[in-house]
């Protein structure tokens, strides 16, 4: 276990506070703040992530298993309002009645009782955890292995599971990183279900989402490719939906017997390529689902991808392997220096040779990344990622880089050494002619203090320091992903 040391620029202690459940909902006016809001940042910024870690003291096996808890930070006239609330998911609502876990999660947390109370139950709890998106008209949480939950935007209750006008089924999944065309005005997502066989073994399915700005689905379409796959985001470009099919295996025994979750039975194995796979969205096309094949590796995040000479470039945060889930270990008691570090590299993939070529841009440790909107799914100059402090291993994010990917430079802005950072989210300035005027929008834990805060920071330029620091009167649990939208939903700050 690391202890504080002059030769790290975090406090492992500090970090883990992070951690703690935040079982309290919070609505106020932040008063608090350093710096100056610009006057012409208006709208709301969203942000999902797991809350509740523990119930009497009985805690969740990783933070993944926590119940999703939805933060609202809106911006108007050079003020802010702060407002969170847990998702009501059906399961929530039974666990705190019961004052105990009814459901296993995905992985690891388990029911009490041991093995023989958690045997042959595969009904996982849908813990709406991952992503909150506005998109028409319409506010969504989002857990990828499930249904989303639709929430009232102005109050943040939970109004129900959302079926997308009946395209979804119970149990469908609809993943929780749906991606915005920004020219087809369409947003793209998809659903990932395994558990169909042939004869040459396991199948997944992959199911595509385009909904309109209307959030009616006006386009869908399914596919199966062989194995098993763990894939949490993907990428997409004005024809094209990009997955990686990780190098990793599936055995459910374990899962089934109910001596494991379900993600501590999945396994790395570097002896199998990554499997990149190149779905056409337009299904009508006649042109064929195409898989290649690149070094082993691991991704969750990709930053963005585009189109050119026949080519597709992809830059994503990859890993050497990846970090499976230790039976019986804290998860608050990482050994940082032990594991292999997210480091952003360019994939690119030639769809006549089927070739893909792999060249690492940035070696620092880095995720959560993020773009300009408007450039999705096409040429872009600027990404921005949450980042650790020093420039060598495994570290928590404490900074946020800028990389400019036309000349190699970069900016960066630390919260070091007590501050450390969520995913940044960026909001494009009001008439902004640049790729990069706008702001980035990231919330903060202070493990001296053991508060949050929301910092906002000039995207062209972060040698600035931040623009303004809006300093929450309590914690906010480490988060997943956020998003934004010009509009707004209380009637005043």
């Amino acid at each position: 276990m690391q202890t504080k040391s002059t030769e790290l620029p975090y406090d492992i202690t500090q970090w883990r506070q992070g951690y703690r459940s935040q079982p309290q909902e919070y609505d106020y006016q932040i008063t608090e703040i350093d710096g100056q809001i610009p006057p012409e940042l208006t709208g709301t910024l969203f942000r999902n992530g797991p809350g509740l870690f523990d119930i009497n003291e009985d805690a969740v096996r990783h933070p993944f298993d926590g119940d999703g808890m939805i933060c609202r930070i809106t911006f108007k006239d050079g003020k802010a309002h702060f407002l969170n609330r847990f998702v009501q998911t059906e399961a929530y609502v039974a666990e705190k009645a019961a004052g105990k876990f009814l459901y296993r999660g995905v992985f690891g947390t388990q029911k009490a009782g041991g093995w023989l109370s958690n045997a042959f139950d595969v009904n996982l709890k849908n813990i709406a955890n991952t992503q909150v998106v506005y998109w028409g008209g319409k506010l969504l949480a989002l857990w990828e292995a499930a249904e989303p939950h639709r929430l009232d935007p102005k109050t943040l209750n939970t109004l129900g599971i959302e079926y997308l006008n009946n395209t979804l089924k119970p149990g469908d999944p609809f993943a929780a990183h749906p991606l915005f065309d920004p020219k087809q005005n369409r947003m793209v997502n998809f659903g990932l279900k395994a558990g169909k066989f042939d004869t040459t073994g396991l199948l997944t399915g992959i199911t595509i989402y385009e909904l309109d700005l209307d959030g009616k689905v006006v386009k869908e379409h399914s596919h199966t490719i062989p194995g098993f796959a763990f894939i949490h985001d993907f990428a997409i470009t004005p024809n094209y939906c990009i997955f990686f099919q990780n190098p990793v295996g599936f055995n459910p025994f374990p899962f089934l017997f109910g001596l494991k979750g379900a993600g501590e039975c999945v396994k790395f194995q570097p002896e199998k390529p990554t499997k990149i796979i190149i779905i056409p969205r337009n299904s009508h096309s006649g042109e064929k689902v195409q898989m290649l094949e690149t070094k082993s590796g691991f991704v969750f995040h990709h930053a963005n991808a585009f189109e050119h000479d026949g080519k597709i470039s992809i830059d994503s945060i990859a890993y050497a392997t990846f970090p499976e889930i230790e039976e019986g270990k804290d998860f608050r008691d990482t050994n940082f220096s032990s594991l292999s570090p997210g480091q952003l590299w360019r994939f690119e993939m030639d769809l006549q040779t089927r070739q893909v070529e792999s060249t690492l841009v940035e070696p620092r440790c880095c995720e959560f990344p993020t773009i300009n909107p408007a450039n999705v799914g096409y040429p872009y100059r600027y990404v921005y990622m949450g980042a650790a402090q020093t420039c060598n291993g495994n570290a928590p994010l404490q900074s946020i880089l800028k990389l400019d990917r036309e000349t190699g430079e970069q900016q960066l802005w630390t919260a070091a050494p007590t501050g450390y950072v969520n995913e940044p989210v960026f909001v494009p300035r009001p008439g902004g002619t640049q790729e990069d005027d706008g702001w980035l929008i990231a919330m903060i834990y202070d493990g001296a203090k053991d508060r949050s805060a929301v910092v906002v920071l000039d995207a062209a330029d972060l040698t600035k320091g931040a623009v303004a620091t809006l300093h929450l009167t309590h914690h906010i649990p480490y988060g997943l992903h956020g998003s934004w939208t010009d509009e707004i939903f209380i009637d005043s700050l």
